[in-house]
């Protein structure tokens, strides 16, 4: 899998908007400024954010961008599909819609196993999770196995 520029960048601004404890609207410039994203960038993921209820946007003199709900109940998983959609795809097609001839259809078993294990990690650690530096028992644990900081 690999993670695009635009989920990196939503988490990071989803984290730091989790940071501020006190629930006030935090603009984008401060966003980009804070966790280094070009501003044209921020604005159209931020957009993506909105349209998935992720976020909403205030105006004003105190305006710019909060939660829609509570840090808690926003998980990896919501962020990754608002901004790049599903979180497994084979040509553009979801895993169970992919068809093969006899002796490839195995495959199709392989992406949804591959979607099955992000999900297990991407649906359980939320921005909250992530705002304290902390993550699930579970997902914590898949970090401790050395093999897991090698490259292959």
């Amino acid at each position: 899998m690999r993670v695009s520029a635009k989920a990196d960048y939503a988490l990071r601004a989803l984290i730091e908007i989790a940071v501020r404890t006190d629930g006030t609207a935090v603009s984008a410039e401060q966003l980009g400024k804070a966790q280094g994203i070009p501003h044209g960038f921020l604005q159209a993921i931020l957009a993506d954010l909105r349209r998935a209820d992720v976020v909403v946007s205030q105006r004003g003199q105190s305006g710019g961008w909060r939660f829609a709900r509570e840090p808690r109940t926003v998980t990896v998983a919501d962020v990754i599909r608002a901004v790049d959609g599903p979180l497994v795809s084979v040509y553009g097609l979801r895993p169970e819609a992919v068809e093969y001839d006899d002796s490839a259809q195995v495959l199709q078993h392989v992406w949804i196993a591959a979607r099955s294990s992000l999900r297990s990690v991407f649906e359980q650690v939320t921005i909250q999770d992530l705002a304290d530096g902390r993550l699930p028992e579970g997902v914590a644990a898949l970090t401790a196995d050395e093999d897991a900081w090698q490259p292959h």
